[in-house]
């Protein structure tokens, strides 16, 4: 039975997609790094590193391959994609955080060919609080229901929509539209959200 173990270092990044028009907006994510203690002769569990549904532990500093029955698991993979971030396509809307995956090679493997390639992770963390939600102040993607305060400079940065973050909110994101020409007349910023609908019409909250 051929056994693979890997080691490597994971590291979450604060990867928030750009959000431009009149503002660029971005949103901070938990940092830290991680190693698979994984054996390709598990299944559901090390047979990829990281793959979609399994989970990791989350700590302040590190986080960890671990079964998703494991009390230690905090947060599962909801999709996986190979190369880097900037060139990939974008977590789901309500991912948590993001984990970079480095380009690594296995170790006591019997034929040395097991490689984990360099990808990323998009994360749910298994129990709220969610800073992905909409309003939840946090997460990589800026989207509807996010709140936002100018943080100098020409940009923005979320925080929760309740009050609860280290800043107040300034503006709320309403609606995603095609083109601003199609946002509501109380539209007071734009905000680039990516994809089908990238423009984000922000409403002033005070």
């Amino acid at each position: 039975m051929r056994r693979r173990r890997w080691a490597g270092v994971l590291v979450a990044l604060a990867v928030a997609l750009p959000a431009a028009g009149c503002r660029s907006s971005s949103s901070g994510t938990p940092a830290g790094s991680a190693r698979s203690t994984a054996s390709g002769s598990v299944s559901g569990y090390g047979t990829q590193f990281l793959a979609v549904g399994e989970c990791s532990s989350f700590g302040t500093a590190s986080f960890t391959e671990v079964p998703c029955t494991s009390e230690r698991a905090a947060a599962r993979v909801v999709a996986r994609y190979d190369g880097s971030v900037a060139d990939g396509p974008p977590c789901p809307a309500t991912t948590d955080f993001v984990l970079h995956i480095s380009a690594q090679r296995a170790s006591g493997d019997e034929d040395g060919d097991g490689t984990i390639p360099q990808g990323y992770a998009c994360m749910r963390g298994l129990e709220p609080p969610h800073p992905g939600d909409p309003g939840g102040g946090g997460g990589p993607r800026t989207i509807v229901g996010d709140c936002v305060y100018g943080s100098g400079h020409g940009q923005v940065r979320e925080t929760a929509c309740d009050g609860s973050g280290k800043r107040a909110p300034q503006y709320e994101v309403v609606a995603a539209v095609t083109a601003r020409a199609r946002c509501p007349e109380s539209t007071a910023l734009y905000v680039q959200l990516g994809g089908e609908r990238p423009v984000g019409c922000a409403r002033r909250l005070r």
